[in-house]
């Protein structure tokens, strides 16, 4: 069998929750979408994350990862615009001619071509391994990643372990410590390389606190023992100036399963075959306040932009990144007249958008701040006057940071954008 020749208005890479958020705003722009899906069902991530606190944002209510994936699944199904393609990967993305090209692979479709006028990448994120943190010592079992821990126990239905030690306090190895514990392992502590956790405040709260189980700050495991199965880690206190081990703060601990919750990488392999600008703070694409990047046609959502705190960010993303692309496959969309560069200020780490075009009346920024700060004050600038600020009551690296520039604040821009994040002056805490 030859190459198939398949068409569309918008193909939508990937169908967790951007993807699905992302192909039902681009059909209800009247455009013929294809959602092409690497795993058998949809919901992507969402699927093992059973446990509540989703969809608060955007629903209204408290929902499992499965209930809230399933809401946007349901609009898919019943939407004869959109086809779904599982269990297909894309290998390739190509110009062709005035559209684009995605070379994909399955076994129901063999390899085919799809040619389409736009195309959303919703491809999510990857999980940093131990070969990624160099960790010393042998390759016994018991060494997992968070997520592929949750996976195992909550779509498997298998226990890892008993004796547990996690490193990291992102999100997912604060959950994973909660479900442990709640299948009755012993989650001994939870380790952190920085000084300050890496996970929202609530989950842990929720998580650990409620469950007396200890979180260490400046302190990682430097390496492993065991030999077909994990016997002990080593630990060491961090200095926090450099982030390296502290000779003479070794600590042996005994248990038969790590969990490293390290950090998550946006999966840009594939935008980088077309070559699409990398952002080098965020790890995903370099975009403007409609979610396009570099390459036109092409738009961004989700985790693959930037990783997210919330399901619902996510989804809200996939929505403005659908629509637009929807508008630019059917020829409607405004195109932008600027090209202004927003800057990353004092205490502002990794940001999106990277540049304004003002192919829309407002933007969204998020950002996540650099340190801790008690009272904080959110200023955008431009050539050195004030457009917009906002106070909020406390600011963590962990938790990304949200604020609305409207048409009239718009107006007042006259060169680059700078966000900052500063203590409120006078030392009120904002409100």
């Amino acid at each position: 069998m030859g190459v198939r020749n398949l068409s569309c208005d918008v193909l939508v890479v990937g169908g967790g929750a951007a993807g699905l958020s992302a192909a039902n705003a681009a059909a209800d722009k009247g455009a013929k979408v294809l959602i092409v899906e690497r795993e058998g069902e949809l919901g992507g991530i969402l699927n093992q994350c059973i446990h509540n606190g989703f969809g608060l944002h955007r629903f209204g209510e408290e929902l499992t990862g499965p209930e809230f994936a399933n809401k946007d699944e349901v609009k898919v199904e019943a939407n004869p615009s959109i086809e779904v393609e599982l269990g297909c990967s894309v290998l390739e993305l190509a110009h062709d001619g005035d559209r684009l090209r995605a070379t994909v692979s399955s076994e129901a479709l063999g390899l085919a071509h799809v040619s389409c006028g736009a195309i959303v990448l919703a491809c999510g994120c990857r999980e940093r391994t131990r070969g990624q943190i160099n960790i010393a010592g042998g390759r016994p079992a018991g060494v997992y990643t968070a997520g592929s821990a949750q996976k195992l126990i909550n779509v498997d239905g298998a226990l890892v372990g008993k004796r547990v030690v996690i490193l990291g306090s992102g999100d997912i190895g604060l959950i994973m410590a909660r479900r442990m514990t709640w299948e009755g392992a012993k989650v001994l502590m939870v380790c952190e390389l920085a000084s300050e956790p890496g996970g929202l405040r609530r989950n842990i709260q929720q998580c650990l606190v409620d469950n007396d189980i200890p979180l260490y700050l400046s302190r990682t495991v430097t390496q492993v023992f065991g030999h077909d199965r994990l016997e002990a880690v080593e630990l060491a206190d961090v200095d926090p100036a450099t982030m390296r081990p502290i000779p003479g703060t070794e600590q042996r601990v005994e248990c038969d399963t790590l969990l490293l919750s390290v950090g998550l990488i946006p999966e840009n392999e594939l935008a980088k075959t077309i070559g699409i600008k990398i952002d080098r703070a965020t790890s995903g694409p370099a975009v403007d306040e409609s979610l396009e990047t570099s390459v036109p046609g092409i738009f961004v959502a989700g985790n693959e932009l930037h990783v997210h705190d919330l399901a619902d960010y996510v989804s809200e993303e996939g929505e403005v990144a659908g629509r637009n692309a929807a508008e630019f496959a059917l020829g409607e969309r405004k195109a932008g007249t600027a090209d202004i560069e927003v800057v990353k200020g004092e205490n502002v780490g990794g940001m999106t958008p990277q540049h304004v075009t003002g192919s829309a009346e407002g933007v969204t920024i998020r950002f996540r701040p650099r340190k801790r700060i008690q009272g904080a004050e959110i200023r955008v600038t431009s050539a050195g006057e004030l457009v917009k600020r906002a106070r909020r009551m406390i600011v963590v690296p962990s938790e990304m940071q949200t604020i609305e520039l409207s048409a009239d604040d718009m107006a007042k821009v006259t060169g680059p954008i700078e966000v900052s994040c500063t203590p409120v002056a006078n030392g009120k805490k904002g409100a």
